[in-house]
């Protein structure tokens, strides 16, 4: 297709300029979201039509059956979450943007947003002011001032240990506590996980911190794809340094390690359990079964104990391996990025996240994201007009030439 454009200067006699630019066609009305996505490299999602993105604000349990798919475990969680590691798609889910009390589980979204600054080997020395403000009762692996320790061993005491006292250090170093309060609050936003409001890093009870079963899952998903994340989260077992010697600490997740009578899950990946009097017990599980990997997030089990988080997760990962190809999705862990509003292309790929339920959540720093098509309508894709195939720059290219060819005119006028 070939568009045509001529600037035109105001002032009589001057030329015409004219422009003979190619630009690409507009995408045919028959063209699918699902054909536009798998044209950038994104593999098309098995049947996005079926994803209601408003299933996942809905109370209850929300779960697209089909034939032969087994019956949701009936468990006692205040909310809860099943998806997909890979792909992001929630196969079931209740409550799942229920804001509650996250306890350590939110030692997750920590480790996402101070993980990168310092490598596993940088030494640091401990200070006395890192230490001050530990909260009453609060788990911890054993940092002592002014000693010296590897930022793997400090984190090995925030996975393993749960350890309050190593994530007031490591925030020290990520810049201060309340440096490190706003990173985290960016980092969730990032990730599409709106429901999370940090108060507390280190995920102690605190007026007005909550996250969601939602949300624990996008955390616990996003940290697999960190190589350092996955590893400390996986640990079982690790030695941690007291100066000249060391003493051994255990993970506190009873799937991973199987203590005090909860089995291990086999292939289980890890991530973060946590507990306190306000949040009950919480936990993000991850696990891997063949070619699949799940994340499961489970929210204060109102029944059976203590442990009873551990068996309800088991349940809930049990069902997701042998349901995951008999259910369409609900909803979607993946966020929307921003950048979609100015690319046609990843535009496309939005809309086709959105069909799954996806969150939509602006960058750090962006604008909001235009409201979301209503439910049951797909959002339209417009193809580019005229204007969208000139770009400013050669307009304004155009105009200057104009004005160069006119004054040379006026100029040969007045010699002539």
């Amino acid at each position: 297709m070939i568009v045509t454009s001529a600037v035109r200067h105001a002032a009589a006699g001057s030329a015409a300029l004219l422009f003979v630019l190619p630009v690409p066609a507009a995408a045919s009305p028959a063209t699918s979201a699902t054909s536009v996505t798998s044209s950038v490299g994104e593999p098309a999602p098995p049947a996005p039509r079926h994803a209601d993105p408003a299933r996942l604000d809905r109370r209850g349990t929300q779960v697209q059956r089909l034939p032969g798919a087994p019956a949701v475990p009936s468990v006692s969680a205040l909310s809860w979450v099943v998806a997909d590691a890979s792909s992001g798609e929630v196969l079931a889910a209740r409550n799942a943007h229920r804001k509650l009390p996250p306890a350590s589980t939110l030692k997750a979204l920590f480790a996402l947003t101070a993980l990168p600054r310092h490598g596993p080997s940088e030494r640091h020395t401990v200070a006395d002011s890192e230490l001050t403000g530990i909260g009453a009762g609060s788990s911890l692996v054993g940092v002592k001032e002014g000693y010296t320790y590897k930022v793997s061993d400090l984190w090995n005491g925030v996975f393993l240990s749960s350890g309050n006292d190593a994530v007031h250090v490591l925030a020290a170093m990520n810049g201060g506590w309340e440096s490190t309060i706003r990173q985290m609050q960016e980092k969730a936003r990032s990730l599409g996980a709106e429901d999370t409001h940090v108060v507390s890093p280190d995920g102690y009870d605190a007026p007005g911190q909550v996250s969601s079963a939602y949300d624990l899952a996008v955390f616990g998903r996003a940290g697999l794809q960190n190589p350092d994340f996955a590893r400390y989260c996986s640990t079982a077992y690790a030695d941690f340094p007291a100066g000249s010697w060391s003493y051994g600490i255990a993970n506190t997740n009873r799937l991973l390690t199987g203590a005090d009578g909860v089995d291990r899950y086999p292939g289980l990946l890890g991530i973060k359990n946590g507990y306190t009097s306000n949040a009950g017990n919480t936990l993000i599980s991850a696990a891997r079964r063949g070619d699949r990997t799940l994340v499961v997030s489970v929210m204060n089990p109102q029944e059976g104990g203590g442990f009873a988080v551990y068996e309800e997760a088991r349940s809930l990962l049990d069902w997701g391996f042998e349901a995951a190809d008999r259910v369409r999705p609900v909803g979607s862990l993946a966020p929307v990025r921003a950048k979609a509003a100015a690319d046609p292309d990843t535009r496309a790929v939005s809309v086709a996240r959105e069909g799954r339920g996806a969150k939509a959540a602006p960058a750090p720093g962006a604008g909001a994201e235009p409201a979301a098509a209503p439910v049951g309508q797909a959002r339209e894709v417009e193809p580019p007009g005229p204007s969208a195939g000139l770009p400013l720059t050669l307009v304004g290219s155009a105009c200057v030439a104009a004005l160069a060819l006119w004054g040379w005119r006026r100029r040969a006028a007045r010699r002539a």
